[in-house]
């Protein structure tokens, strides 16, 4: 793929991810812009572009990775300088979205974190914001501009598909909030659809009180999907109630492995017989295991990139 156009695109990259920040500059048949990083002493982050970016139609692009607050400011400092340095429009790429969960209160005295972080890439200068999957929909509402919503659910789908009889599967949403997503994924796949109700403890983070499987899973390959996979607990809890309710298979697949804590030995000691990713995040040695696949979402990012660079038109990539 060739980005076309007057304008100059320009790519650059922060250091969480800089794989993937390649393989979409692969794709697009350009190089990531070279850049300098130094973290002083007392962790203040400093950068620099080592060519002009005067007029450039600028591309930044940072998994909100581990260490999360690092990353974002990183990629707000380099934000800043672009916009110092005149760049002509500037567009975040956060392949996962840091505090994405934090989206709305579910009590009182508590923060909207997801709008802070895009209130502040506005602030710094961002013109237009592209993320993978989003947590919830309604997080495009909080940056003042232009979101490019993509979705991994046509490279996950087609996978699973390629390793599945249609006619075995039913897709699962593991909560009441990912059934818009699931119900995505029966269309695409042709698949009756399953819903897991489950109960949090509130004042436990990451603790799944009681699950309740609606639909019929019995004898089944049942898909599991989910937007991200942070400790592996509701997965695994979840795929749990569907072998209790005769599931012959359970597939597990989620857009952002974030693989926290014993996530992966979770999964990997479960009955789940594969976990589907992709490569929205690092993957350290560390945290893979022998169960799990990664895709790469570069061509989906690359072509977001080049349709934006182009004419701007896209707001959404299903296909």
């Amino acid at each position: 793929m060739k980005a076309t156009g007057q304008k100059q695109l320009m790519l650059f990259s922060g250091r969480t991810h800089p794989a993937l920040a390649e393989e979409v500059a692969k794709e697009l048949g350009i190089e990531v812009c070279p850049t300098r990083f130094d973290t002083f002493a007392n962790g203040e982050i400093f950068m620099r572009y080592l060519e002009s970016v005067r007029g450039s139609d600028a591309f930044v692009i940072q998994s909100h990775a581990d260490p999360v607050n690092e990353s974002i400011m990183e990629q707000l400092i380099m934000v800043d300088a672009l916009k110092r340095a005149s760049a002509k429009r500037i567009t975040v790429v956060t392949p996962i979205l840091g505090y994405a969960r934090q989206d709305k209160k579910h009590r009182g005295r508590e923060p909207i974190s997801s709008r802070l972080v895009t209130d502040l890439f506005r602030t710094a200068g961002a013109d237009r914001m592209m993320a993978v999957d989003l947590h919830t929909d309604q997080i495009q509402g909080f940056f003042d501009g232009p979101v490019d919503h993509l979705f991994a659910l046509p490279i996950l789908a087609d996978h699973v598909a390629s390793q599945v009889d249609h006619a075995e599967i039913t897709v699962v949403s593991p909560d009441a909030g990912r059934v818009r997503t699931a119900d995505r994924w029966a269309d695409r796949l042709g698949a009756p659809l399953a819903i897991i109700h489950k109960r949090r403890d509130p004042d436990v983070a990451n603790q799944v009180k009681v699950h309740e499987v609606v639909g019929q899973v019995e004898d089944r390959v049942c898909v599991l999907v989910d937007d991200m996979i942070d400790t592996g607990g509701t997965i695994v809890k979840a795929s749990e109630a569907l072998f209790e309710q005769g599931a012959k298979k359970v597939i597990v697949a989620a857009t952002h492995g974030v693989l926290s804590g014993p996530a992966a030995e979770r999964l990997q000691n479960s009955r789940i017989s594969e976990v589907v990713i992709t490569n929205t995040l690092p993957v350290p040695e560390e945290r893979s295991f022998e169960k799990l696949t990664q895709l790469s979402i570069a061509p989906l990012v690359a072509r977001a990139i080049n349709e934006v660079f182009t004419d701007g038109s896209v707001t959404s990539l299903f296909d």
